[in-house]
């Protein structure tokens, strides 16, 4: 049985809403997300504070990540693995921030859009979170 809880996923019947399209419903979903992000107290702080975000280049980078990710369009360039593995020298990057960094996304996914272009933009999001997880850990564990 695996350590990790599975990342809630709260999809409202009562309204319709279409599949990711295309790079600007990306967009929707990492301004939202991101908003929320920073107004979050378990993580707004690790942003702002930690990190020092420079969202006006953040936020096109991400949307390029997730457009690479989902779309497979090649516009992203980068190492996400190097970059938190620097930031959890600098601050806590334990599961219970990665499991709220998820439900925070799966519940922005969730109220901009629904389909399979969805639900598997969640399941990469998931997959990353483990994957960081698990070696941020690995790299504690080492120390």
């Amino acid at each position: 049985m695996s350590k990790f809880p599975p990342a809630l996923s709260r999809v409202s019947s009562d309204s319709v809403r279409p599949d990711i399209r295309d790079r600007r419903d990306l967009e929707v979903i990492v301004d939202d997300f991101y908003a929320r992000v920073r107004e979050d107290e378990l993580l707004g702080f690790i942003f702002d504070k930690v990190a020092k975000v420079d969202w006006s280049s953040h936020l096109p980078r991400i949307v390029d990540f997730w457009e690479t990710a989902l779309f497979r369009s090649g516009t992203y360039r980068g190492n996400p693995l190097q970059r938190h593995l620097l930031l959890s020298l600098r601050t806590d990057m334990s599961w219970k921030r990665f499991q709220r960094w998820l439900d925070l996304f799966f519940d922005t996914v969730d109220r901009h859009y629904a389909g399979d272009r969805s639900e598997h933009l969640k399941r990469l999001a998931e997959d990353m979170a483990r994957v960081l997880s698990r070696r941020i850990e690995s790299l504690e564990d080492e120390e």
